[in-house]
């Protein structure tokens, strides 16, 4: 089983590139923010708290993404292997989903970092805000908070993993199949 953490700031390309590898490697995708996304479309008692703190820039508290999570994985006890898009955000949510998948006779594979400039994915997210109806997309002080929140919680996960060596970074930056393939020479190697 392979379990593959992907994450980077927002608008590094972690969707299109989860959408990729799901399919090479046959994995279960699991997106908190489309997680959420849904939960909140359908007016759920998750999507309302998640939006409290989505609509600020802010990452939804550990304890609610932890417990949405290992729901979404106990949902699929046939996968092949997952695919984290946008979780673990902070050391102690990588450090519960450890734990989890230990208590499965499991754990993560490697972690990917998509690694871009704050200029570029500012544009790229503004951009995306057009046509997305996102409004975290929308205002660029959102999506800066976003970005001090990405370096406060998540950076450190980089040190987290590299001390298990299973940390890797791939330039997130050039075209899709650029980037694509830079995935594939990381990940084929497992």
């Amino acid at each position: 089983m392979i379990n593959i953490v992907l994450f980077g700031k927002p608008g590094a390309g972690k969707g299109t590139q989860a959408d990729f590898l799901k399919h090479k490697y046959n994995l279960v995708h699991l997106s908190t923010g489309d997680i959420f996304r849904f939960n909140i479309k359908n007016d759920t008692e998750l999507g309302r708290l998640a939006k409290t703190f989505m609509d600020k820039g802010d990452l939804v508290p550990d304890e609610v993404t932890i417990k949405m999570l290992q729901s979404e994985v106990d949902k699929n006890p046939q996968a092949a292997g997952f695919l984290f898009d946008g979780f673990p955000r902070t050391i102690a949510q990588a450090e519960a989903l450890d734990e989890f998948l230990a208590d499965k006779n499991q754990e993560i594979t490697a972690t990917v970092a998509l690694e871009a400039n704050d200029e570029i994915l500012v544009q790229r997210l503004l951009e995306r805000g057009k046509t997305s109806g996102r409004p975290d997309d929308q205002d660029e002080e959102k999506i800066r908070n976003r970005y001090q929140e990405y370096n406060e919680k998540t950076a450190p996960l980089m040190d987290y993993y590299k001390a298990q060596n299973k940390f890797y970074a791939v330039d997130g930056i050039g075209t899709i199949e650029e980037v694509t393939e830079r995935l594939s020479l990381v990940l084929d190697t497992f």
